[in-house]
C-alpha cells in the first residue's frame, strides 16, 4: 500500500513534460517608422526616373491626349449645339433682321428635365441610394451586418455629405445632354469625411 502511494506521489510531483518552442516576435514599429514607410510609399517616383524615360512618357501622353481630342470632336460639337438648343441662353439676334426673336422649341429642355426627375427618383430615393445584399449563404449575423452597412452608408450620403444631393441632381441634368457623367468621391483630411463631386465630360480635358 505504501509503495502504491509513493508511486502516485512521484507521478504527481514529477509529471511528464514536453519541450515547447516559443518564438518571440520583433518589436512593433514606432510611429516615426510608420510615417517614414507611408512617405516612401506615396513619394513621387518621377524624381528617381531618368530624364530620357520621363521625356518618352510625356511625349506618349501628349500624343494620346491629342488623339482623344480628335476622336471626340464630333461629340464636342454635338454637346455645344445641345446647350444652345435648350433655349435658356439669351442671344441678341441680327439675322434675318436685328432684334428678331431667338425662341427655341422647348422639346429638348422638357426631355432633359423629364429624364432628370425620373432618374433622380429612382437613383436617390428618400431612404437612401445604398442597398446591400449577402453573397453566399445567408444567416442572421450576415443579414444584420449588411443592414448596418446599408444604414451607415445611407446616413453618410443623406446627412453628412451635404453636397451629394445637389451635385447628383445637377449631374443628371447634364447626363441627359452629354450621354456620360462621372462622380468622384474622396476623403478630405481636414474634415475627416468623404466628399463627393460631379465631373462633367467637358471638364475632363479643359474643354
Amino acid at each position: 500500500m505504501a509503495e502504491i502511494e509513493k508511486a502516485i506521489e512521484e507521478e504527481v510531483i514529477t509529471p511528464n513534460s514536453e519541450e515547447v518552442d516559443i518564438e518571440i516576435e520583433g518589436e512593433e514599429p514606432t510611429i516615426e517608422e510608420k510615417v517614414s514607410e507611408a512617405e516612401e510609399f506615396f513619394k513621387n517616383i518621377a524624381e528617381d526616373m531618368d530624364d530620357d524615360v520621363l521625356q518618352r512618357l510625356s511625349n506618349q501622353l501628349l500624343d494620346d491626349y491629342k488623339k482623344d481630342r480628335v476622336s471626340r470632336k464630333d461629340w464636342e460639337t454635338s454637346y455645344t449645339s445641345n446647350l444652345d438648343l435648350l433655349g435658356i441662353k439669351h442671344t441678341e439676334m441680327t439675322r434675318p433682321f436685328k432684334g428678331s426673336a431667338s425662341v427655341t422649341h422647348p422639346l429638348l429642355s422638357e426631355a432633359v428635365t423629364s429624364f432628370q426627375a425620373q432618374a433622380y427618383k429612382e437613383l436617390l430615393p428618400s431612404q437612401g441610394p445604398v442597398k446591400t445584399r449577402v453573397l453566399g449563404v445567408e444567416d442572421n449575423e450576415k443579414m444584420n451586418q449588411a443592414q448596418r452597412v446599408q444604414d451607415f452608408m445611407n446616413y453618410m450620403i443623406t446627412e453628412e455629405m451635404e453636397e451629394y444631393t445637389p451635385e447628383f441632381d445637377q449631374l443628371l441634368f447634364y447626363l441627359a445632354l452629354a450621354g456620360s457623367a462621372f462622380k468622384k468621391s474622396r476623403i478630405k483630411i481636414y474634415s475627416c469625411r468623404r466628399f463627393s463631386s460631379s465631373i462633367l465630360c467637358n471638364r475632363l480635358n479643359g474643354m
